[in-house]
């Protein structure tokens, strides 16, 4: 059962699918579909059982409250859906009943069908990245050269662009999405063991059929059955949970830059959006809040995978179990989030005045380095740091602007001309490789994507 309150805002709608009921289920039909066909392929099965066995195979046949009520008893989803398999195909043509689910375990089942459901969860992440990635290279070439003032400590420092800014979403999300197009060759592979890991029950045609299992369901074949060692599902949680991180983190400066105090970068508009059950004036930061609300909550539920590893020897008690809810969320939550990023870059709204009207509240000391850094090839780093740190203390003290104060010390106007000073304390001039940075991490993410 979906939570319809709050789905349409935390997660988005294919991954919700992909995770339902029915995606769970008939990723495990997949499964025992495929394995009908590779055993009839290898001579275990006849082949007048698969279309039987084939056309049971549909979700859509089976009562998904019945089979949760008996789950509460089996202890995995496996154990009843085969059952009911069996009994549907019992009805229709009762001598190929006797050949489903024929030398697996209900987790072959369920982690295989898990990874089907995973390679399009992951079709769909990379789809939505590679989207957020080209809005991003747009907007960051768009805003190469805007200047805004740079915050450390949540305190003005020196300019920067909108463009730095967003280029460094952008190299971040050309990482993940190298790390998940490396990981998944690891991730994507079958599941296939029985009973304890080793195919005892096909004998010598164990390896034909897992190999044409594989081959059936467009799986790499990996080098043993990994029912305990779930390394495969925790890096692929432990990629999400960076790309989760990272739209946290371009949340959390939309959010910060939409502060009334600030108000330089604001999300669309929209009807509706953003407003308060009591105040008519408010304009929230609501998709920004999704992308915070993620990076939150993902990092706990990663943890939880982590805390999973450990399991029992050749099946798990608990540690497996404690997986089943916990990736799909995660993938949900990312899903949604990236939604919502793609929301907030696509129709960005940019006040590059108040931008330049906020570099000049502290009048000036932001530019103290860029004077400080000229004045100490000629007097001395030492002389010149004392000396505009004593400037800027004097332009506070006297509510001045530092240009003034500056243009007032005869020690730096022996050094400097007005004109050298004008120039030193404008934004525009002090962008340092701003449009470098820019320039790099649009031309990784182009040629990732080519």
């Amino acid at each position: 059962m979906t939570n319809q309150l709050f789905d349409a805002y935390f997660t988005a709608p294919a991954m919700r699918e992909i995770f339902s009921d029915r995606g769970r289920l008939q990723g495990m039909l997949d499964f025992e579909a495929a394995l009908a066909r590779a055993e009839a392929a290898a001579g275990l099965v006849p082949h007048s059982a698969v279309a039987a066995i084939e056309a049971a195979c549909q979700a859509e046949r089976y009562d998904v409250g019945a089979l949760a009520n008996a789950i509460a008893t089996a202890g995995n989803s496996a154990i009843p859906l085969v059952k009911a398999l069996g009994k549907v195909i019992a009805s229709g043509v009762p001598e190929a009943e006797r050949y489903v689910h024929l030398g697996a375990t209900s987790q072959d089942a369920m982690d295989t069908g898990l990874v089907l459901q995973l390679r399009e969860a992951l079709d769909l992440i990379e789809a939505d990245l590679g989207k957020l990635a080209n809005t991003l290279s747009q907007q960051a070439l768009k805003h190469a050269d805007t200047p805004l003032v740079g915050r450390t400590w949540l305190q003005h420092a020196t300019p920067v662009t909108l463009g730095m800014k967003l280029a460094g979403v952008l190299g971040a999300l050309t990482r993940h999405r190298q790390r998940l197009q490396e990981l998944r060759p690891r991730l994507l592979v079958l599941q296939f063991g029985g009973a304890s890991g080793s195919l005892a029950a096909l004998g010598s045609k164990a390896m034909p059929v897992a190999e044409a299992l594989a081959e059936q369901l467009k799986l790499a074949l990996p080098e043993q059955p990994w029912h305990t060692q779930r390394d495969r599902l925790v890096e692929f949680a432990s990629v999400l949970g960076l790309v989760a991180g990272s739209l946290g983190k371009f949340g959390r400066d939309v959010s910060l830059l939409m502060q009334t105090e600030a108000g330089e970068v604001f999300e669309p508009s929209a009807p509706g959006k953003g407003g308060s059950s009591t105040m008519p004036h408010k304009r929230n930061p609501v998709g920004a809040a999704v992308l915070i609300g993620a990076a939150t909550r993902v990092p706990g539920l990663v943890s939880t995978l982590f805390a999973a590893m450990p399991q029992e020897h050749e099946r798990s008690l608990g540690l497996w179990h404690a997986e089943w809810e916990t990736l799909p969320d995660i993938c949900c939550l990312v899903s949604g989030a990236l939604r919502q990023a793609q929301v907030i870059a696509e129709g960005m709204e940019v006040d590059a005045a108040r931008m330049r009207r906020n570099l000049d509240l502290t009048q000036g000391l932001v530019l103290a380095e860029a004077v400080s850094i000229v004045l100490a090839q000629r007097l001395g780093r030492d002389r010149a740091h004392h000396l505009l740190e004593q400037c800027c203390q004097r332009a506070v003290a006297e509510q001045r602007h530092l240009r003034a104060v500056l243009g007032d010390e005869p020690h730096v106007s022996a050094e400097l001309s007005a004109e050298e000073l004008d120039r030193l304390l404008d934004p525009a001039h002090y962008l340092g490789q701003a449009r470098v940075w820019v320039a790099r991490a649009v031309s990784e993410h182009q040629h990732f994507t080519a």
